[in-house]
């Protein structure tokens, strides 16, 4: 290794509490999958001047948003967890509504049916 690589290097040990190293991590994303390099200077400075009006990051207004009573204390893992659970529920339950919705359908078929056969016999 030469001096510049071993110096680069070293300051990033030494100085890798200085900036916060997750800003870039979404820009960064978004070039390497899109390639547009627009693209990743909005989404950064966007999410900069959100942060400095808001003083929140755009994440911690998502959370907020998904927990209000901030039940999760901010656990955004946690909070999607329990609205994917909540889902399922309602997802399960209706289900269940329309199974037996369909079911007492086709006993009154049935019923009609074994009716109207017996009209002709």
């Amino acid at each position: 290794m030469n001096l510049k690589t071993k110096f680069l290097l070293l300051s990033i040990f030494f100085l890798n509490g200085c900036i916060e190293a997750t800003a870039f991590m979404g820009p960064a994303i978004t070039i390497g999958t899109s390639g547009n390099i627009y693209q990743a200077g909005l989404s950064y400075g966007t999410n900069q001047v959100v942060q400095r009006a808001t003083g929140k990051s755009p994440i911690q207004h998502i959370s907020e948003f998904l927990d209000p009573q901030n039940e999760h204390e901010g656990n955004l893992t946690a909070i999607v967890k329990k609205n994917i659970e909540n889902t399922r529920l309602k997802i399960k339950k209706q289900q269940s509504d329309f199974v037996s919705a369909v079911n007492n359908n086709i006993e009154k078929k049935k019923k009609k049916l074994k009716n109207y056969i017996n009209k002709f016999q």
